[in-house]
């Protein structure tokens, strides 16, 4: 998975217009995309989308924040419509899994859904104090499918704004390493600039070389882009099979020559990575 596009989940036109694109999933948002007194409208117009589906695109929802009191509500309204995955704001850390991970349990039961088949992902550095729940997600639960870091609520939360000075950085690499400690997906924050094409792929870029391997999405035309920077490069491509194939003509060495270079089984891991081979 690469691209995760955000739907307002009171828009069935904003819906269906991201249907239409390449995506890999779609964030149908009971969130932040939807203002308080249209929330309970929003839930049915989102369960709607999901027993509409006639694309391949996998659909998640963003329900509300634990804090608000309106998690349970949103997961008992959407989950008939049997989501992929759920994904949790403004996340502690793992503790917060665990109950949204429970409240499924019965809610999966009870719309006929096989048990755990709903995936997780959280939004974990939404806070200042979200920072320091970030090593509690390793084992904290199957579910967990993925760690997104955010930055709009995060600034808000530090008081601050602008360009991503290094509190930023510093959320954004902890979380990059909390879900490689948890062995699921690091995902990378929303790019704002809807016009800036050339600006997304450059972040999106940066954010590959650094280790992620999605990103979350607020424009159709964003789309695209994200794709194919995720993609690797023909050369990448070249220098995955060349280990592979090193490797296997010798299939009892851990390090090899290679072009000038020692390469040893990492190397081979991260080729076997970049060819979908792991």
């Amino acid at each position: 998975m690469r691209s995760m596009l955000f739907v307002p989940g009171d828009s069935p036109r904003k819906f269906e217009k991201a249907s239409e694109g390449n995506a890999d999933a779609l964030i149908i948002d009971l969130e932040d995309s939807v203002v308080t007194d249209k929330k309970p409208e929003a839930r049915g117009l989102t369960l709607a989308m999901l027993n509409g589906r006639n694309k391949p695109h996998q659909l998640y929802v963003r329900v509300n924040a634990l804090d608000t009191g309106m998690t349970l509500a949103d997961l008992a309204a959407v989950m008939p419509g049997k989501p992929d995955g759920i994904v949790l704001p403004k996340s502690q850390g793992g503790d917060d899994v665990r109950q949204v991970a429970t409240w499924l349990e019965a809610l999966e039961a009870a719309a006929g859904i096989a048990i755990g088949a709903t995936r997780i992902v959280c939004v974990a550095t939404e806070t200042a104090g979200s920072i320091f729940g970030l090593g509690s997600y390793k084992g904290c639960s199957p579910r967990l499918a993925g760690l997104m870091w955010g930055a709009e609520d995060l600034s808000a939360s530090l008081g601050a704004g602008g360009v991503f000075h290094s509190p930023y950085r510093l959320a954004r690499d902890l979380c990059l390493m909390a879900a490689a400690a948890a062995e699921v997906a690091p995902i990378d924050t929303v790019y704002t600039e809807i016009d800036n094409l050339i600006g997304l792929e450059q972040e999106t870029r940066a954010a590959r070389r650094d280790g992620f391997s999605a990103k979350a999405l607020i424009h159709p035309k964003h789309v695209d882009v994200v794709n194919a920077a995720f993609e690797p490069t023909e050369a990448e491509r070249n220098w995955a099979e060349k280990v592979i194939a090193a490797f296997a003509s010798n299939p009892n060495s851990g390090t090899l020559r290679l072009d000038g270079q020692m390469i040893d089984k990492p190397h081979l891991r991260a080729a076997m990575k970049i060819l979908g081979q792991s």
